[in-house]
């Protein structure tokens, strides 16, 4: 035949073709299909695309012939979107995540970000990629103890209660258990860990409630290292050791949440009311709770409770007005900070909260104010400087003027003080999208995996991670379009 005969032959071909697939007689129009390709005279990416289409329609789907297919259709015409998101759905199939994201974020963003469904797709392939990887490196990871800053603020939500008096006739465990609680006095966690563990380590101190003490802050490590089952295991044993340990009974309904059992968190609670009605600490706590279940009305309660029993406490008052702040009652949320900041005039907690109140009204000015004044009070502090009023006074720059580079250079101040701040991390890597630093954003986020303490910390760390990526890829591949990567980063943010 004269290729004008071949070209015209093809194009009856896959006519036919397309009339037995829209039959659903698939297998039918996979060998028409077939038949077209080996007939025309200059191969047509859609050739195969259609034949992709029959094959990912069979039953079962021939996945592996799909990629082969558009492949072959993407050799001819790099930017074929259908082919693309055909490819990336068999790839999913297949479990080979990383190149199926591949191909919904180079589909999405050729599509300008109008295909609903491959936005969808993204976000579902990304999902799997990061639940998997954050399971398995969790797994392998030794647990280790989160940044300073996390600690101190972990201790810091219970009341200081005085140290053990040892017996007479101290053991070596007594005594280390003794140094472990002084190291944690003076801010010196890694001490305090060490000491802890060499205390229990074949031996325990030689009374019940030194028993409790050291079963508890080792519990409370491993619950900061990310072991719950171990924390759980030597919280429960400083509650059989002395059940009105109510810190050991609240710690517990930490773990019972972090492991997503409210039930049991709230069971713990009322064991530890049953021993202590009037423990403080069990309030607020509770009103956490409360609060990450979005029921502000009963965390309100459960701060205001608190602060009647113990009115020093500076974080039930900031609670209170943050609860108050969700429920809409921002005058009262108001008044109640101003009431804090004038309590607790040497504390840094009531102006950076404050201001993050601020923040969200957009009043940045005043916000600034406070973040400063938060962070002036910090740089008094002899142990644990707490970074975060740098970071959102950083993210307070950023929404005002858009100056990302000053942000930026807040958040690295914040980083040399405390290398391990998850948010200076997490927000220099999400500004370096907005700029377009994509490479620099997978470093960040490959930083903040590092950091990523909890199984969905750890999950959002690496679904951005792969996210930016995919984006780099995409640049690579396709260099003539980067610059609607810009519209991707704004999405992400």
């Amino acid at each position: 035949m004269s290729l004008e005969d071949r070209a015209a032959r093809a194009a009856t071909l896959k006519a036919k073709g397309n009339t037995a697939y829209q039959q659903k007689k698939f297998a039918v129009a996979a060998e028409l299909y077939t038949r077209a390709i080996a007939v025309t005279p200059r191969p047509e990416p859609v050739f195969f695309s259609n034949r992709a289409a029959c094959y990912i329609n069979m039953s079962p789907p021939l996945h592996h012939k799909v990629v082969e297919d558009c492949d072959a259709a993407l050799k001819l015409d790099s930017t074929y979107v259908k082919a693309l998101n055909r490819r990336a759905t068999a790839l999913e199939a297949l479990e080979k995540y990383k190149e199926s994201l591949r191909d919904f974020t180079a589909a999405t963003i050729l599509d300008k970000f109008q295909n609903a469904t491959a936005a969808q797709a993204v976000e579902r392939v990304l999902k799997k990629m990061a639940t998997v990887d954050a399971a398995t490196i969790l797994q392998a990871r030794e647990p280790r103890l989160p940044a300073n800053s996390f600690v101190a603020a972990y201790f810091a939500a219970f009341r200081a209660r005085p140290l053990p008096v040892l017996p007479d006739a101290a053991s070596t465990a007594d005594n280390q258990l003794l140094l472990s609680l002084q190291a944690l006095e003076a801010g010196d966690y890694t001490h305090s860990h060490s000491l802890i563990n060499e205390a229990l380590d074949g031996h325990e101190p030689s009374w019940a409630q030194g028993k409790a003490e050291a079963y508890n802050l080792r519990g409370t490590f491993r619950f900061l290292a990310g072991d719950s089952q171990g924390a759980k295991e030597d919280l429960e044993k400083a509650t059989k050791l002395v059940p009105s340990f109510t810190q050991s009974w609240v710690k517990i309904a930490s773990v019972h949440m972090e492991q997503g059992d409210a039930v049991a968190a709230f069971a713990a609670f009322d064991s530890a009311i049953q021993y202590n009605k009037d423990d403080p600490d069990i309030y607020y706590h509770r009103g956490q709770v409360y609060f990450i279940m979005n029921e502000f009305s009963k965390a309100a309660e459960d701060y205001i409770k608190s602060t009647s029993l113990d009115e020093r406490f500076v974080f039930s008052h900031i609670q209170l007005a943050v609860a108050q702040y969700k429920s809409d009652n921002i005058a009262n949320s108001m008044a109640t900070f101003r009431r804090a900041l004038k309590a607790f005039p040497d504390r840094s907690e009531p102006a950076n909260y404050y201001g993050e109140l601020l923040l969200d009204q957009q009043r940045y000015k005043e916000a600034i104010e406070k973040f400063d004044r938060a962070f002036e009070l910090e740089k008094t502090k002899k142990k644990a400087i707490n970074v975060l009023p740098l970071v959102n006074k950083s993210l307070a720059i950023f929404q005002e003027k858009q100056d990302i580079t000053a942000a930026v250079q807040l958040c690295r101040e914040a980083l040399q003080i405390d290398p391990e701040c998850e948010a200076a991390v997490a927000t220099i890597a999400q500004l370096s999208l907005q700029q377009g630093h994509i490479d620099e954003a997978v470093k960040m986020f490959d930083r903040h995996c590092e950091l990523a303490r909890t199984e969905p910390e750890l999950v959002n760390a690496l679904t951005y991670k792969y996210a930016s990526a995919a984006q780099m890829e995409f640049m690579k591949n396709y260099p003539h379009l980067a610059s609607q990567m810009g519209q991707l980063a704004q999405s992400l943010m």
